[in-house]
């Protein structure tokens, strides 16, 4: 299997908004829950290229992708969603590589995550760190953990 990372195209908003919703679904999230986070969740056209989303194909179709946020020092990761029929395949690890490597690239010191806590686990695993908790901005009430990944 070889995954190619590449920009996103503006057309392809659609799709990699119907992306993150399958693969937030995927962690059993009803759909009360998934209305609720659609607006969150909804990458328009301008939004891909000023939010630097990137996508990872297999046999060019998008597996998943992410968007990298900010300006340095700090940046955010505001999106890695990964279709989940490719989930467990190294997907996940390609973006975040990627991801990291352009964050660096452009001089960022640090990446921010709010996680959803079904990925918290995998961010830790990534070298990120748990620094506190955010509140939710689809869900009154909810918290998510705030990470940190040190690029210095």
């Amino acid at each position: 299997m070889r995954i190619v990372m590449r920009l996103a195209r503006v057309e392809e908003a659609g799709a990699l908004t119907e992306l993150a919703l399958r693969s937030k679904a995927h962690w059993g999230y009803d759909e009360l829950f998934l209305k609720a986070c659609r607006d969150e969740l909804t990458l328009s056209p301008g939004e891909i290229s000023s939010r630097r989303t990137s996508v990872a194909e297999i046999d060019g179709r998008i597996a998943g992708f992410y968007t990298l946020d900010g300006q340095p020092p700090e940046g955010e990761l505001g999106n890695l969603w990964i279709d989940p029929k490719h989930l467990r395949r190294g997907i996940g690890r390609s973006l975040w590589q990627h991801a990291m490597g352009v964050a660096r690239e452009l001089g960022f010191a640090a990446i921010l995550i709010d996680a959803d806590p079904n990925a918290e686990g995998f961010y830790l695993g990534m070298g990120a760190t748990t620094v506190g908790t955010t509140p939710s901005t689809s869900i009154p009430g909810r918290v998510l953990p705030r990470m940190r990944f040190d690029l210095r």
